[in-house]
């Protein structure tokens, strides 16, 4: 790699990394998580498949669904009825 492909590599990867992080500003945790799930699981994917690409998407979609599984179950315990009491006193 030369040093202009060095340089050029080293302004637009933080630029390409602040661009895709503000991307998630406006997401709920539940599609954070999802997208989250989906990089790990492809990441992943790839990994235990040497590349293939069968293998990094399998892998990306199964940990999307994971973190969407495990955003919905957080948010549907935090919502959960049992949490409440019975009887609220009022005074």
């Amino acid at each position: 790699m030369n040093h202009i492909n060095k340089t050029l590599l080293g302004l637009l990867l933080p630029l390409g990394l602040a661009l895709g992080l503000s991307a998630c500003a406006g997401m709920s945790r539940q599609d954070r998580n999802t997208a989250a799930g989906a990089g790990i699981g492809a990441i992943g994917g790839a990994v235990l498949t040497g590349g293939s690409t069968v293998g990094t998407v399998g892998g990306a979609v199964v940990g999307g669904v994971i973190g969407h599984e495990v955003g919905k179950n957080r948010r549907d315990r935090r919502n959960s009825p049992q949490d409440e009491p019975d009887h609220v006193p009022t005074y």
